[in-house]
């Protein structure tokens, strides 16, 4: 049979786990396609068609 956890123990584990979603969470958000430096001289004439 387990032995029951004391509460300290599941408090200690329940906010360790809310720290690590919000790390996972705030990296993921950060996470993504990295920008060009520059754009494309072709993307850049087709935005200058459209904006007119």
């Amino acid at each position: 049979m387990q032995e029951r956890t004391s509460s300290t123990e599941r408090y200690t584990r329940g906010v360790a786990a809310a720290l690590v979603a919000v790390v996972t969470l705030i990296l993921a958000a950060n996470a993504g396609p990295a920008r060009a430096a520059e754009q494309d001289p072709a993307q850049q004439r087709v935005q200058q068609i459209i904006a007119g």
